[in-house]
């Protein structure tokens, strides 16, 4: 109750609009892009509490050190070593099957630095336990912030990629200059994306 209370204070304060589609009804991995900005975590925080979405979210092991650690996992952090992005999957995987993931937050294209390519993670979770993958976006162009739709992936992954591609095509980020394109580097060479987070 005190999470969408204050997500209500913030979108009524907010420059930030929510346009969103519903909440998913089921465990979904939500997908934050364009990831160019540390307000990107505000965001994201706002929009799971005013949707009442129960979410966890994977961030760099360096953000959980010291007293920033209990606080990270409160707000439904995941420490991840990038250095053994495998593993990162694996565990997760083990997580959701286990039922203690509802909506899964992952930035696939990185860290806030455009980078060439997404990071396959998100979708090799998704397909390994059945869940859908919703997009959420931050838009600076129509300082417009939410959820867009819940896609089930079939494995094609140039036909899954083209959908996203297609709904975040006009969706700047808040730093547009450091926007990556939607696009995993194993999508012309593999149906199934090699492991990596």
């Amino acid at each position: 109750m005190l999470k969408r209370t204050l997500a209500r204070v913030f979108w009524a304060f907010s420059r930030w609009t929510l346009a969103s589609e519903a909440a998913p009804t089921r465990p979904t991995v939500l997908v934050g892009a364009p990831h160019t900005s540390n307000w990107d975590f505000v965001l994201m925080l706002a929009i799971a509490w005013r949707l009442d979405i129960d979410v966890h979210w994977l961030g760099k092991k360096s953000l959980f050190h010291g007293w920033r650690g209990p606080i990270m996992r409160r707000l439904g952090g995941i420490p991840v070593d990038r250095a053994d992005p495998a593993r990162v999957v694996k565990d997760v995987v083990g997580q959701v099957h286990a039922g203690t993931v509802f909506g899964l937050v992952v930035t696939p294209d990185g860290t806030r630095g455009g980078n060439e390519y997404w990071k396959s993670g998100f979708y090799r979770i998704a397909r390994e336990t059945g869940m859908p993958v919703t997009l959420g976006f931050v838009d600076r162009t129509t300082m417009t912030s939410g959820l867009g739709p819940t896609l089930d992936l079939t494995g094609d992954v140039a036909a899954d990629m083209d959908r996203i591609r297609a709904f975040y095509a006009d969706k700047a980020g808040v730093r547009p200059e450091r926007r990556t394109e939607p696009r995993l580097r194993e999508e012309t060479s593999a149906a199934t994306p090699p492991e990596g987070a």
